[in-house]
């Protein structure tokens, strides 16, 4: 078997969304660190998949041991982008009991009648776990800036709410992780038309999808707002080109056990006499 083909550069580093950062200059195509072909790269993501286990299991140990550290992933992207997938072949080898999905729908009556935070807060994962958002909070600044919901000075507030958010989550222990998958409008094109083709895929489609594809460009505007506005040092955005999918896959996962080797986890060590308790077991 040859060699797993590693990242030769750090997507913590070379997919975050800085200073000066352009959504517009990043290829939804290009591979960023990445040398190797969609073999290699699902052969990494199967390689990894051990790894990103334990580390999960190590964080949900600690806290059994007390322990307060968390991971929370927002997943934020334009429909087709991949965040399903990202669930299922890259959270999907963590033990469930260790993890939160959350999927944000649009709000009910009764969460309109509070502030947009208000459902976020219930959300958030408790210790040791590893939380997802698949959309998230920053769905009430963006589709409310493309669609005009809300005006400059709602917006602002709204930026400003989400940073003191994520300024006490990380407080809390919460290791914050943002990530946009980046597709390009023509591949969006072909994912919703190779929906309506297949049978089984067809309840994936909707006409809503159609209807926000036509403010494309306003949704990319909103972003790069998004990322300006929110990206701080606890808690920056990074950007994941996503016309293929197994780099994104890859990337993802390598941001995860970033995140996760940045806790520096060890195991808890249980208060017993080990030999006692071995010879226990041998007698009954």
């Amino acid at each position: 078997m040859a060699d797993v083909v590693n990242f030769d550069k750090q997507p913590s580093e070379t997919l975050k969304a800085g200073k000066k950062f352009s959504l517009q200059k990043v290829d939804p195509e290009s591979t960023p660190g990445y040398a190797g072909d969609k073999t290699a790269g699902e052969e990494l993501l199967s390689d990894q998949d051990s790894k990103l286990t334990q580390l999960q299991e190590q964080l949900f140990a600690e806290s059994r041991n007390g322990g307060k550290k968390r991971v929370l992933l927002v997943l934020q992207a334009m429909d087709t982008a991949g965040k399903g997938g990202i669930v299922k072949h890259v959270m999907g080898q963590m033990d469930p009991q260790g993890v939160q999905l959350k999927s944000f729908k649009a709000p009910t009556p009764e969460e309109q009648s509070y502030d947009f935070l208000w459902r976020i807060e219930k959300e958030v994962p408790a210790a040791g776990m590893v939380g997802v958002f698949d959309r998230s909070h920053y769905e009430d600044v963006l589709i409310h800036r493309v669609h005009r919901w809300a005006d400059a000075a709602e917006l602002e507030r709204r930026y400003r709410a989400i940073n003191e958010f994520e300024a006490r989550q990380a407080a809390a222990g919460t290791k914050i992780l943002k990530v946009m998958l980046h597709l390009s409008r023509d591949e969006q094109q072909e994912r919703l038309l190779a929906r309506l083709e297949d049978p089984a895929k067809r309840w994936k489609y909707s006409g809503n999808d159609l209807k926000e594809r036509a403010f494309w460009d306003d949704y990319m505007d909103a972003y790069q707002a998004a990322f300006e506005q929110t990206s701080s040092d606890f808690a920056p955005w990074h950007v994941v080109p996503a016309n293929k999918k197994w780099y994104a896959r890859i990337a993802v996962q390598q941001l995860l056990l970033e995140a996760l080797e940045g806790l520096a986890l060890e195991w808890p060590v249980p208060e017993l006499d080990v030999e006692m308790e071995s010879e226990l077991v041998r007698r009954s």
